[in-house]
């Protein structure tokens, strides 16, 4: 069976066994589904054996840490190979094998398919679009008067509870997604936000896309203060908060053309918060106003 997604304007296409129970398992795929077409930007392909890899050569090798799968990445022949592992343990959960650009995938799994399947089309969608425009971030969006507003920190800083201060205090804001929202900067110059099949622990798979209206960097503190960032700090926060490999010449030129480009056109902002109903208030009535 082959199913055919767009997000963030681009298409991929995923072919796997009807056999596969996983099928009914995609329910955050749903709204995403569109015509089959040839302008997909990847092409992914379930298969049951893996070939001979004996000949790939190392370039990345991920380290295990608790709660996050590793990546390991290797050339093979004339294109490249995906090893990912289980978290916090080197036992491999699924291979990918890649052509040089991206645009084809073949992949086998071990175990965990749904776990599995959702990583793979994340990695490539990140690896398929890192030229086009576009980044795959890890950020809350909150929608409010048409506008999309991220709020992006470490892990564990509050990202999904700031959203959630919004939503219940704001009149008028709505969650677009709580963990992978795709940046895209579109032909007129305007830069977008889309909602996602991937959403982290909240299933909200929204198929909506707003202008963006600022990025907030959040950080934990004793006290609400919010500031707007220089050029400089943008770019930094924006740049440890998206997917994809700093070190393929080809995806970090991308990443970084789309990096600058978006914090040229869209105010970013730090704020230092508490998690409570004024840092909300303060967030807002800071970068909505402006």
């Amino acid at each position: 069976m082959k199913k055919t997604y767009q997000v963030a304007g681009h298409r991929f296409a995923l072919t796997m066994p009807d056999r596969l129970p996983v099928w009914g398992m995609m329910q955050n795929y749903e709204p995403f589904l569109t015509e089959d077409s040839d302008d997909c930007v990847f092409e992914a392909f379930y298969i049951d054996l893996m070939p001979d890899t004996s000949a790939k050569q190392v370039v990345y090798k991920g380290t295990p840490t608790e709660g996050f799968s590793q990546y390991h990445l290797y050339t093979l022949n004339d294109g490249w190979m995906i090893e990912m592992s289980e978290p916090g343990t080197e036992r491999i959960l699924a291979s990918i094998l890649c052509n040089q650009q991206f645009t084809q995938a073949h992949f086998h799994i071990v175990e965990d398919i749904v776990y599995c399947v959702n990583n793979i089309m994340m990695m490539m969608f990140t690896f398929a679009t890192a030229r086009k425009s576009t980044l795959l971030v890890h950020a809350s969006v909150t929608m409010h008067q048409g506008k999309g507003y991220l709020f992006f920190g470490k892990s564990g800083t509050g990202k999904s509870t700031h959203s959630q201060l919004w939503i219940k205090n704001i009149e008028g804001c709505e969650l677009l997604n709580d963990d992978n929202p795709a940046l895209r900067i579109e032909d007129d110059s305007v830069v977008r936000v889309y909602g996602t099949p991937w959403s982290g622990k909240t299933p909200c798979y929204r198929n909506l896309v707003v202008p963006v209206g600022a990025l907030v960097d959040l950080h934990q503190a004793k006290q609400n203060t919010i500031r707007r960032q220089t050029l400089f700090e943008a770019y930094t926060s924006l740049f440890v908060s998206y997917s994809g490999y700093r070190f393929i010449k080809e995806h970090a030129d991308g990443f970084h053309a789309t990096t600058q480009a978006i914090v040229s056109r869209v105010p970013c902002y730090s704020l230092n918060c508490l998690p409570d109903a004024d840092a909300a208030w303060l967030c807002h009535n800071t970068i909505v106003s402006e």
